[in-house]
């Protein structure tokens, strides 16, 4: 249920490893898209393998669910304006296979999850079927892969999963042991769902540290990005790359679902989350700064190039990206100037019209690099543009 980022590499890897995968989808092009052996997600080498998958009929799209031994749960889980976990998509899915439920079905979770969402859907699944109570399996078991490396760490990464019942991890297990190579790690269903969390908001602390370090040396005048490096030859030392923020749907949305329900106990986690939405107001303030003291200086409008509007490198995927928000404000208070917007993994944006780097590059008289992108580093230093690098392009 779900053939978005996770979702469609979870099921053309099952379907590689020999299970019958039907993908189900409510937007009709995914499907479309999909059975044509078309991927509407950039993942190397991922198209590849969907062809083959559906060529031999192991793998098919559609619309709506249907009868089978197992669903899994893939769909995103965002929060609402305040911040507020929002599994209404979880919830919808669910009810959409209730129907088909029968009994010895297993029904996994997938979806990052606030604490007590898989007893939450079992409440919801018993309340309309009763019958099956004990009689099916149900289980948490959150993907943990890095895009660009799906199909590898998809095969070798361990898993947490987390039944509701020992027979029900059990039996999650041994589904997931048709395809996963690295460890299954058994536990129940709260602890995965917490282990998931826990993880993404681990990260978010330790990139809010090097984006808090990236502030202070601004104001100091050191470079943070020789700072960190220095400071990382300590052998127990590994601070991370700063950045113009936190974007995705995991480290940026994650930690919301733990500070939502423990508001006291959480305020390292609330205070990460703080430093790095900050992180990216900052940014947008020292694009507009330089382009009021480009225009103070040289009596006219800069061009401005801004590099980069996915959440991370060399990959298409925009969401709660703070690149995409930086552009968005700095547009909004432009008066005129020209802006021109560079993702050269998106071939099409609705709301921005993007230019080729190379061109951008060579027009703009201030470069703003917000996403390092590969193909970003391989242009020159110059020395006659403004340059506002804040994902270590140039490391200067």
């Amino acid at each position: 249920m779900g053939l978005g980022y996770i979702g469609l590499p979870t099921a053309i890897i099952a379907a590689k490893h020999g299970v019958d995968i039907v993908g189900v989808d409510i937007n009709p092009s995914v499907v479309e898209q999909t059975n044509a052996g078309h991927l509407h997600i950039i993942e190397p080498g991922m198209e590849a393998m969907l062809q083959e998958v559906v060529k031999a009929g192991k793998l098919y799209a559609s619309t709506l669910p249907e009868v089978a031994d197992a669903y899994f749960i893939v769909v995103p889980t965002p929060f609402k304006g305040n911040h507020e976990p929002d599994v209404s998509y979880v919830e919808a899915a669910t009810r959409a296979v209730i129907p088909f439920l029968k009994e010895g079905d297993l029904y996994v979770i997938e979806s990052t999850s606030p604490i007590g969402t898989t007893e939450q859907m079992a409440e919801i699944i018993f309340s309309e079927r009763p019958e099956l109570k004990d009689k099916i399996f149900i289980a948490y078991c959150p993907e943990r892969v890095l895009p660009g490396n799906v199909i590898y760490e998809l095969v070798h990464n361990d898993r947490v999963i987390g039944g509701l019942t020992p027979e029900s991890t059990e039996k999650a297990m041994e589904f997931y042991s048709q395809f996963v190579q690295g460890t299954l790690h058994p536990t129940n269903a709260r602890t995965a769902e917490m282990c998931k969390l826990t993880e993404n908001s681990s990260r978010d602390v330790q990139i809010a540290f090097a984006n808090e370090l990236s502030l202070i040396c601004d104001k100091a005048g050191i470079n943070v990005w020789e700072l960190i490096a220095l400071a990382n030859k300590h052998p127990r030392v590994n601070i991370l790359k700063p950045g113009c923020g936190v974007g995705g749907h995991c480290i940026a949305v994650d930690p919301y679902f733990i500070t939502a329900d423990f508001p006291m106990e959480s305020k390292l986690i609330a205070d990460a989350r703080e430093i790095n939405n900050y992180k990216a107001f900052w940014c947008a303030e020292k694009v507009k700064n330089a382009m009021l003291e480009f225009e103070l200086k040289h009596h006219r409008k800069p061009v401005i190039a801004m590099m980069g509007l996915a959440f991370k490198p060399d990959i298409d995927d925009l969401r709660e990206s703070p690149a995409k928000h930086i552009v968005s404000k700095v547009m909004q208070s432009c008066n005129n100037a020209e802006i021109l917007v560079v993702e050269p993994n998106v071939k099409n944006h609705n709301v921005f019209k993007l230019t080729d780097y190379n061109e951008a590059y060579e027009k703009a008289d201030i470069v703003v690099f917000l996403t390092a992108h590969k193909p970003f580093k391989n242009l020159p230093w110059r020395n006659d543009k403004v340059i506002l690098d804040f994902c270590g392009i140039f490391k200067k």
